[in-house]
C-alpha cells in the first residue's frame, strides 16, 4: 500500500493521492518526453504506436508473440522482498504474428473494465497548466516500484576542533586529564563543544616558558660540554704559578703509581691545579719520569713543574730509602731521624720484634742464629719507603721485609740454593751480600760470584776455604776501612772475620740489591779465585792463581802509597 492507501495493484486511487485522474504511468510518459494532459481532451491514436492498457497483459503478450523480452531489474519494495521492474520495448509488427491485428498496424487492447482511470482519455494539449512547477507542488510521481521513503534529515554536524593538548594548555593534573577525555568523546558523538576555561591564556604562558626553560637548558648543557671538549682537546691545562704559598702538605706515593694516579694525588692535596698540567710538566722536566713511591713534604698552590722537580729533590721526600749493599744500622738511623725519634730506638724495635715483622720461616731457624749480628740484616731490601712524623718504625720495618720476602721468593732461592752447593736460601741471601759488598760494577758481581762458591769448595788448597773477605771483618768492626793490617785481622776473633774462620759468615753483611742477587745465581765459570780493587774504589781485577794475585797486590799498594 502508499501512503494514500493504494497499492502497485488496480486499487482506487485515494482522491488525496497527486496523481489521482492520470490515464497512464506518468514517470513513464515523463522519460518518454510526452506531456499529460488533464483537460480531458481525447488522446489521438495512432496505429503504429502501443497503446497503454493492462501493463502486466501488454508485457505477456509481446513476450509471448513478438519474442522480444523485457529486461528485468531487480529492486527491493518497502518489505524488502526482491521484484523486478523493466522498461516496455518497443514492439514493431510483424506480418501473421498476429491475431487481433492486421497486415499494416497493431489493434488496441480494449480497456480493463475494473481499472477505474482506464476509460479518462489523455491528452497532449501544450495549453494545460503544470501542477508540479509551482513552489509548493508535490514531487513528480514515481511508479510503485520506485518509491522510496525520504530520508531523515541529519543536522550538519558541527566541524570538529583541533585538539589541544594539556601540555600546551598548561593542563597535567588528573582533573585536566579526565576532562579532555571527556570532551574528546563529546566530539566523537557530535555533541556540543565545551567552553573554554578562563584559565586557558594563563597555561599557555605557563606552557611557554616550560618550553622556553627546556630549550634553554639543552643550549646550556651542549655549550658546557662543548667547552670541556675544547678544553681538554685544545685549550692549555690549568696550572697554578710560581713555586707555591707558605703551606706544606704531605703526600703519600704509592709503589706502581703513574704519572696521572700521582697528579690527581696532589690535585687532591692542592699542590697542583689539575692533573693534566703534571702530566705534562713530568714529561717536559727532565727526569720527571723517575718519581718513586713515597711520602713528599710539598707546598700548596705550585706550579706543575715546580711540584715535579720539587720531587725530584731526595731533600723533599718523606721516604726512607734503603740502598744496594746498605748495612742495616744505616737503615735505623734514617727512620729515627724520619720519624723524629730518639737514636736508637728503631734498633731495639727491631732487636725485639724482628720474629714480628715478617720474615720467612727458613731465616729463623738456622744453625748459627745465635751468632747472627742482627736478624733483619739483608731483608731490608732496597728501594724508597714512606716515613714521616707520627708513623711507627715497626710499620716501616714491615714493609721493608715484606718486600724482600716477596722479591727472594719470586727469585726462587729455595729451589736453586742446593743447586749452588749451599745449605738453604739464607745462605745464599750471604752470598748475594757478600758479592754486593765485594763487587763495583754489574760485570764485576758475576766474577765475584764465581770467587766466593770457588773458596767454598773443599778441593781449594789455595785458601783452604777461608774467604778473607776485608767486608767481613768491616761488618763485624762496623767500620769501612780498606787499609787493614795483619796484626788486626789476626787479633779479632769474631765470626764474622773469614780470614780467621772457615766458610761463610754467619749471615748477611748488608741488603743485596736484584743485581747481585742475579749475579749469585749465575756466576761465571772461568776459575777466578782472587780479586784486588787495583786503584782502591772502582777498578777490580780478578786472578785465578796466587802468584797472579800477588802481582795485583804489588800493584795495589803501588797505587795507594801503601
Amino acid at each position: 500500500m502508499t501512503e494514500y492507501g493504494r497499492s502497485p495493484g488496480s486499487e482506487p486511487w485515494h482522491p488525496q493521492d497527486p496523481l489521482y485522474g492520470d490515464g497512464g504511468w506518468e514517470g513513464q510518459q515523463a522519460h518518454m518526453g510526452r506531456q499529460p494532459a488533464y483537460g480531458g481532451q481525447p488522446q489521438q491514436q495512432y496505429p503504429q504506436q502501443p497503446q497503454y492498457g493492462d501493463w502486466n497483459q501488454q508485457q505477456h503478450n509481446q513476450q509471448q508473440h513478438n519474442g522480444y523480452g523485457q529486461e528485468q531489474y531487480p529492486y527491493y519494495d518497502e518489505q524488502g522482498h526482491q521484484q523486478y521492474a523493466g522498461h516496455a520495448q518497443q514492439q514493431y509488427p510483424q506480418q501473421g504474428g498476429w491475431e487481433a491485428a492486421g497486415p499494416h498496424g497493431q489493434m488496441p487492447y480494449p480497456t480493463d473494465p475494473g481499472d477505474p482511470y482506464g476509460q479518462q482519455p489523455v491528452g497532449y494539449g501544450g495549453e494545460q497548466p503544470d501542477f508540479y512547477g509551482t513552489e509548493d507542488a508535490y514531487p513528480p510521481p514515481v511508479p510503485p516500484g520506485r518509491r522510496h521513503s525520504e530520508p531523515e534529515a541529519h543536522p550538519e554536524p558541527e566541524a570538529v576542533p583541533e585538539e589541544e593538548h594539556p601540555f600546551f594548555t598548561g593542563g597535567g593534573d588528573d582533573d585536566d586529564d579526565e576532562e579532555h577525555e571527556l570532551q574528546s568523546r563529546r566530539d566523537r558523538r557530535g555533541g556540543s563543544k565545551k567552553p573554554t576555561k578562563k584559565g586557558k591564556k594563563r597555561r599557555n604562558g605557563c606552557a611557554c616558558m616550560v618550553v622556553v626553560l627546556v630549550l634553554g637548558g639543552g643550549i646550556g648543557t651542549v655549550g658546557y660540554f662543548g667547552y670541556r671538549f675544547y678544553q681538554n682537546r685544545f685549550a692549555p691545562a690549568p696550572d697554578y704559578t710560581g713555586d707555591g704559598i707558605n703551606q706544606t702538605v704531605t703526600v703519600e706515593i704509592p709503589k706502581g703509581a703513574g704519572g696521572w694516579d700521582i697528579g690527581n694525588r696532589l690535585k687532591e692535596a692542592g699542590v697542583v691545579k689539575s692533573a693534566e698540567a703534571f702530566v705534562h710538566a713530568q714529561s717536559s722536566v727532565p727526569g720527571g719520569g723517575s718519581i718513586q713511591a713515597g711520602v713528599y713534604l710539598l707546598k700548596k698552590e705550585m706550579s706543575a713543574a715546580s711540584a715535579v722537580k720539587m720531587m725530584l729533590d731526595p731533600k723533599s721526600q718523606n721516604i726512607v730509602m734503603v740502598t744496594p749493599g746498605e748495612r742495616n744500622a744505616g737503615v735505623y738511623q734514617a727512620i729515627d731521624k724520619k720519624l723524629e725519634l730518639s737514636a736508637g730506638t728503631t734498633e731495639k724495635v727491631a732487636k725485639k720484634e724482628y720474629k714480628s715483622l715478617g720474615l720467612p720461616a727458613w731465616a729463623q731457624n738456622t744453625a748459627n742464629s745465635s751468632e747472627i749480628k742482627d736478624p733483619l740484616e739483608g731483608f731490608l731490601f732496597p728501594g724508597n719507603y714512606p716515613a714521616a712524623k707520627g708513623m711507627k718504625p715497626d710499620a716501616i720495618l714491615k714493609q721493608m721485609v715484606a718486600e724482600a720476602a716477596s722479591k727472594y721468593d719470586a727469585y726462587g732461592l729455595s729451589l736453586k740454593a742446593q743447586a749452588l752447593g749451599l745449605k738453604n736460601p739464607f745462605e745464599l741471601v750471604t752470598v748475594a751480600s757478600l758479592v754486593q759488598a765485594e763487587g763495583k760494577t754489574h760485570d764485576d758481581f758475576r766474577k765475584m760470584a764465581e770467587v766466593v762458591y770457588n773458596r767454598l769448595k773443599p778441593t781449594n788448597t789455595e785458601t783452604n776455604q777461608l774467604l778473607q773477605f776485608d767486608s767481613t771483618y768491616n761488618y763485624a768492626r762496623g767500620t769501612s776501612h780498606i787499609h787493614i793490617s795483619t796484626k788486626e785481622i789476626n787479633s779479632y776473633p769474631s765470626p764474622y772475620n773469614t780470614y780467621t774462620h772457615k766458610g761463610l759468615p754467619p749471615g748477611p753483611i748488608g741488603n743485596p740489591g736484584e743485581d747481585a742477587i742475579s749475579a749469585a745465581l749465575n756466576p761465571t765459570h772461568d776459575g777466578w779465585l782472587y780479586f784486588v780493587a787495583t786503584d782502591g774504589v772502582n777498578n777490580t781485577e780478578f786472578a785465578k792463581t796466587n802468584a797472579e794475585f800477588q802481582r795485583l797486590r804489588d800493584k795495589f799498594n803501588a797505587s795507594s802509597g801503601n
